[in-house]
């Protein structure tokens, strides 16, 4: 397994497994993403934000990391969640 960042190449393969995502939550809650507009995810790939898992030399699972949420996180998006101090 290795973690590295997703490339230009990935969109067509980023977008099917969002959309199988969709499907799933789709089947077993109420609330469900409403899909990703491709200018975002270009820009978390440009800037290094779009990850993929890969296992037996196939992506296995996708994801982004920002830096803020406040749609997710509300009240709590004004805390850090990384400290650059360490213990």
């Amino acid at each position: 397994m290795k973690i590295i960042n997703s490339t230009h190449a990935d969109i067509d393969t980023i977008f099917h497994l969002y959309d199988e995502a969709i499907a799933f939550q789709k089947k077993v809650f109420n609330k469900q993403w409403e899909g990703f507009e491709r200018d975002l995810i270009e820009t978390e790939i440009q800037e290094n934000r779009q990850w993929k898992i890969i296992i037996d030399n196939q992506v296995a699972c996708i994801f982004a990391t920002t830096l803020s949420d406040a749609v997710l996180w509300k009240e709590k998006d004004q805390e850090p969640a990384v400290s650059s101090t360490g213990s």
